[in-house]
């Protein structure tokens, strides 16, 4: 079927492009339109979890009581009650509008009611207070906006003295975007100029070089139409831009050296341009559509999870991966016809190491094989195949150690570097005030009408609650009908062990008979993300694997090809954690790459990383096997098979590693520590899984199993 494909698109190749530029137009002018339909928000909460429930309830009658801002005013010469401090101060405040704010707090406002609590709005040394807003929206973005409404508004005089910033969710999620949208601009402008002369290096000639990059904007404005159609049905989140970016340029360039690669050799063979088309994509076109299908089962395991990030991540990663291959079927065999000879015009002036004779030519591997360093270093490995995988397993396992003792948190403010706005807030609540107005836990309380003293029994619910440890306070703040709001305030890091215990204990306090208690706030939202990722990571692990194992079955017809090669891809990644724990959690490097170690890692890092590693893993483990198996059924020699597939496919393999290290690489530069763990995290899995599992590994591996990694020999056509 595919050599008939091949055919078509070589003789149809104007037909091809032009489908494909109406297709890339039709994404410009109709797809792009995905941006303004994208739900703004990152949706990292699960809609089904305690803290979402409870946070649909306050938004009905009953109403939140929560600090979504903190303006902290601060001066080194001036105190809180010198009028050179309180005059510009007050003058700003009440320059505010009050259209969209549920409610406006300062220290000059609650001191007329509470002097006692009015404490709390001044830091020990009287030098800085803060200024707490909530807003009517309860929407992350619709506070964003609402923000940019008034920011301004609170500014005072640059003679005055004093200092202006600002914290709370709603300015996190602010600067967030701003330093996100500049980060992936800065990314972008660092990878995308050596990406290009690499393109050059690794493809050797303009024309070649050009081909990745055309299957790419395919792809990409292909995929917006895809993402466009599914928005108007389900509400995506506004990161799956990102995904569009990274893994349609990175899946192009994998498929376009793997078809590129293999025309070069049939046209190397003898083969006439139309021939070569034919068998670049019955051969390398193969491997392109089971790898594309491995990769897409590897990202619908994220549609699993309830959370729209991660679900969005899921729609877009397909919606990629299937034009990747469709673009790599169709428009690349067209373009490679067009090119034909012509592939190597524009070769940069790099001196060509001469080439070995070859040894052997096998009926469908062109030109057979030099025994170059790959395959001295497949023959090298496989002298001890058993010596060499113990080892590798225990060193992959030794790095996965620091995995084991992960804490694991959700995005919030420590994703921003210690100089930002919001970080800096957070710190001088805790440094300077006794008190944080963010750190708040909400109780919902539903009676259901079952509660004969209502009042009594919530003030005994709200004191046990109180004296949880962690909890500073609580106390009966709202109540409507059946429906109460308990308000708590709490000490612990919210990212911290200590936090979810606190939750855990908060949950566990039995409510007033016939009664339902909900708890929601940042602690509690963490806690209800993390386990959600626990719970559905095992069963999307467990679905990739085992659909991945059945395509690489049909694909190579082996029982142990799949498993080994799920088992090492886990390996891989589970030695990439263990150095992410490493670095982001305890902080190992951490000045170096630019950032604060917070003691946590994001809990849906893992599971994106499986998603796109695991993916890429398998482009270039059935990239790699093809070979192998097709050099088998040729010689009958598992040993000869390896070492000379390993030779053909590692620089392909290599470079494809590299070129797509780059194209994420870029992030590892990024400000916000959110994307720097992508970054990072992709480098380290490519890496492991280019140079230590394709290049040594599997060769061993495959060594040990012998001819029992293929069954019984095939018998040549």
């Amino acid at each position: 079927m595919l050599s008939s494909l091949g055919r078509l698109t070589a003789r149809r190749r104007w037909w091809v492009v032009v489908a494909a530029v109406l297709l890339a137009a039709w994404g410009g002018v109709w797809g792009t339109g995905t941006f303004g339909t994208l739900t703004g928000g990152a949706g990292f909460d699960d809609p089904h979890s305690e803290s979402v429930r409870a946070d649909r309830v306050l938004a009905g009658p009953l109403g939140r009581q929560s600090a979504d801002l903190v303006v902290l005013y601060s001066s080194e010469r001036h105190t809180v009650d010198d009028p050179a401090f309180a005059g510009p101060v007050r003058k700003a405040l009440d320059r505010i509008p009050r259209e969209g704010i549920a409610r406006l707090e300062t220290y000059w406002t609650v001191r007329k009611d509470d002097a006692g609590r009015a404490r709390e709005f001044v830091s020990r040394d009287h030098h800085a207070t803060y200024a707490t807003v909530q807003f009517a929206a309860d929407g992350d973005q619709d506070q964003v906006a609402a923000l940019g409404e008034i920011k301004d508004r609170f500014a005072v005089p640059a003679g005055s003295g004093v200092t202006v910033r600002f914290g709370g969710t709603a300015a996190m999620t602010e600067q967030v975007n701003a330093r996100t949208g500049a980060d992936i601009g800065r990314a972008e402008a660092l990878s995308l100029p050596t990406l290009m002369v690499l393109l050059l290096i690794v493809f050797g000639s303009v024309v070649a070089a050009s081909l990745p990059l055309a299957v790419g904007v395919l792809v990409a404005l292909g995929s917006l139409v895809v993402l466009r159609t599914v928005s108007l049905f389900t509400d995506l989140s506004s990161s799956v831009i990102n995904v569009i970016t990274i893994l349609g340029l990175g899946l192009a360039i994998d498929y376009a050296l793997f078809m590129v690669g293999r025309f070069r050799e049939e046209l190397a063979a003898g083969a006439d341009v139309d021939r070569a088309v034919e068998r670049t994509t019955a051969t390398a076109g193969r491997t392109v559509a089971f790898s594309g299908l491995a990769v897409a089962i590897s990202f619908t395991g994220l549609t699993l999870f309830p959370s729209r990030f991660l679900s969005s991540m899921g729609y877009a990663a397909v919606a990629v991966v299937i034009f990747a291959v469709i673009g790599s079927l169709t428009l690349l065999p067209a373009l490679l016809r067009f090119a034909g000879h012509r592939l190597d015009a524009g070769r940069l002036p790099f001196p060509r190491r001469p080439r070995r004779p070859a040894r052997t030519a096998g009926a469908h591997e062109p030109g057979g094989e030099a025994r170059g360093r790959w395959y001295r270093l497949a023959r090298a490995v496989m002298r001890r195949p058993l010596l060499t995988t113990a080892v590798l397993t225990i060193s992959l396992l030794g790095l996965a150690g620091p995995a084991l003792g992960v804490n694991w948190a959700r995005p919030a403010d420590w994703v921003l570097p210690a100089d930002a706005d919001a970080r800096q807030v957070t710190r001088q609540l805790h440094d300077r005030f006794d008190h944080d107005p963010t750190k708040v836990v909400t109780a919902v309380v539903d009676l259901r009408g079952g509660a004969t003293d209502g009042s009594a029994r919530l003030a005994g619910y709200a004191e046990r609650l109180g004296a949880v440890e962690g909890v500073e306070d609580a106390a009966v703040t709202a109540t409507r009908g059946d429906l109460a709001r308990i308000t708590l305030r709490y000490t612990p890091d919210p990212m911290s062990r200590e936090a979810r215990a606190m939750v855990e204990e908060l949950r566990a306090q039995a409510p007033p008979p016939g009664a339902e208690a909900r708890f929601t706030g940042m602690p509690a939202s963490r806690v209800d993300i993390v386990d959600m990722i626990g719970e559905r990571a095992l069963w999307m692990g467990l679905f990739v694997a085992v659909v991945s194992a059945v395509v690489l079955f049909l694909a190579f017809r082996s029982l142990a090809v799949p498993l080994i090669t799920v088992a090492m891809s886990a390996l891989s990644l589970l030695a990439a954690f263990g150095v992410i724990t490493l670095i982001f959690q305890y902080g190992v490097g951490a000045g170096a790459l630019g950032f604060e170690a917070i003691g946590a890692v994001d809990a849906n890092f893992p599971v994106l990383i499986v998603a796109i590693a695991f993916g890429l893993a398998m482009d270039y483990q059935v990239f790699l096997l093809s070979r192998v198996r097709e050099r088998y059924l040729a010689t009958g020699d598992p040993a000869e098979a390896t070492a000379t597939a390993l030779q053909r496919t590692a620089g392909t393999i290599t470079s494809a590693g590299l070129l797509l290290a780059v194209v994420v690489g870029g992030f590892a530069f990024s400000s916000v520590t959110f994307l720097k763990m992508i970054g990072i995290g992709l480098v380290l899995a490519i890496a492991l899984d280019v140079l230590v599992v394709r290049a040594l590994m599997l060769p061993a591996v495959l060594g040990l199993l012998g001819h029992r990694a293929w069954g019984r020999r095939e018998k040549r056509r």
